[in-house]
């Protein structure tokens, strides 16, 4: 399952969503993309809010890197 990076008014993260509700916040306009690579919104009404601790790894393939969240 892909998630989509978040991050709030003042460019905190939060926890990552689902890529069908980060369209749905785009298509509402109630986030624009922040970056591309990995694909990260920013939402424009939040700030602050419940984060869970996480870990991104890297895993380093002989073709494509890929990263992870733990």
């Amino acid at each position: 399952m892909s998630r989509t990076f978040v991050l709030d008014k003042n460019k905190k993260p939060l926890a990552p969503c689902t890529s069908a509700r980060a369209r749905i916040l785009l298509s509402k306009r109630k986030a624009s993309i922040f970056r591309t690579y990995p694909f990260t919104i920013i939402l424009h009404d939040r700030v602050g809010g419940e984060t869970q601790p996480l870990h991104y790894k890297i895993d380093q393939g002989s073709k494509t890197t890929g990263i992870a969240l733990v």
